[in-house]
């Protein structure tokens, strides 16, 4: 896991593309978003900059809460989504 705050919140995303796409999905799909934070404060600006590279408009409803720890140690950021499919 990167050590530098930006690759990891990169990574995360670039992996959620991932099960999007083996799904047949991509960001566009996503409804909802949760996402828990080490350090909210320090690190959330450079969050949602990298999560405005792969979310777009619509906007998926989202929430953001901030947490003393996760389970992988050195995460800044875990990240769940829901999608649907478009008929």
């Amino acid at each position: 896991m990167p050590n530098e705050p930006e690759q990891q919140f990169t990574k995360a995303f670039d992996k959620i593309a991932e099960v999007l796409r083996a799904a047949g999905l991509d960001f566009g799909h996503v409804v909802d978003m949760t996402s828990y934070h080490v350090g909210i404060r320090t690190h959330f600006d450079c969050f949602a900059s990298v999560r405005n590279r792969y979310v777009v408009e619509p906007y998926p409803a989202w929430t953001a809460v901030g947490v003393a720890e996760l389970r992988r140690s050195g995460a800044l950021v875990e990240v769940k989504v829901t999608a649907r499919f478009a008929d």
